[in-house]
């Protein structure tokens, strides 16, 4: 109100009216006593607890004997510049991502991804997807409360035995892939990890279209009533899914058809196997055979 008056020379009463302020309010002098103690006090605990708002620092004084309530403490915090900074993730820059090649054999690639689902009590459970990106076909299914990134690896290890290693896993950027246990394994077994854009799941597209089928034909058909009947499901779906469901992008073939008919078609042919009754000839003999 003063700078008001002074910058166009001005009456109070006209500048009150000009703000609609009462002139009681504009000649108030707060009569509220300074708490002896209660500003430096504050200044020190706010040095030593740097990562404390107004609230603990508030409770911090209660408890050393200042009678002060929350609004006072709250002011003179606002005061002194006391406020805490929020703390922002620093990002690091990524190395640029080189496009994935499409394979060229089974058990080149391998793609993983998680779906959701619900028992009928309610409970959420998950399922970590593992399909083998040139046959289609699905690896694994598994179904669980949580999943978390030593539950990936030993999925991971079960198949590797069964089938052999991978060169290239892909998968997004959740936090089961891209964490120090699941890196230091893949490390250690030599596998290549591609990780697809944040925001792209196409890039990951033959896991995205294995998890729509999934969810189309089997968790939105079944009604789970405990975690055993929903991986029991799983299962047979999935054996349904490898050896009777046509694939359209194989030629309406199954994936585990598919797969073995590629093989027999990579496959050596067989040595020829000479007759018992022939008698080999001899390139170093003068005879010729009768």
């Amino acid at each position: 109100m003063v700078s008001l008056r002074r910058v166009f020379q001005v009456s109070e009463r006209r500048a009150c009216k000009v703000v609609d302020m009462p002139r009681c309010s504009c000649r108030y002098r707060s009569r509220r006593k300074e708490i002896p103690g209660l500003r430096k006090r504050l200044l020190e605990l706010a040095a030593e607890r740097k990562r404390f708002g107004s609230p603990r620092l508030y409770l911090l004084l209660r408890r050393e004997g200042f009678m002060v309530n929350h609004k006072r403490v709250e002011r003179l915090y606002n005061e002194e510049g006391l406020w805490v900074r929020k703390r922002t993730r620093k990002r690091m820059k990524g190395a640029p991502r080189q496009a994935l090649q499409p394979p060229v054999r089974p058990n080149q690639q391998w793609a993983m991804d998680f779906v959701s689902d619900a028992l009928a009590e309610g409970r959420a459970i998950r399922a970590l997807n593992v399909v083998d990106v040139f046959t289609r076909e699905g690896l694994a299914i598994e179904v669980d409360f949580s999943l978390p990134s030593l539950r990936v690896v030993r999925v991971l290890e079960d198949l590797i035995r069964r089938r052999g290693m991978p060169e290239v896993v892909v998968s997004d950027n959740g936090p089961e892939f891209t964490s120090r246990a699941f890196d230091q394994w893949r490390h250690g077994q030599g596998i290549t990890h591609h990780l697809i854009k944040p925001g792209r799941p196409m890039q990951n597209g033959t896991c995205e279209s294995f998890n729509g089928r999934f969810r189309d034909e089997c968790l939105n058909e079944n009604w789970f009533r405990d975690l055993a009947e929903a991986r029991q499901v799983a299962r047979g779906w999935l054996r349904d899914y490898n050896h009777h469901r046509p694939h359209t992008s194989l030629g309406g073939l199954p994936p585990a058809e598919f797969a073995r008919r590629w093989a027999e078609l990579r496959s050596p042919p067989a040595p020829f196997a000479q007759p018992n009754n022939i008698t080999p000839i001899n390139p170093d003999s003068t005879e010729r055979p009768g």
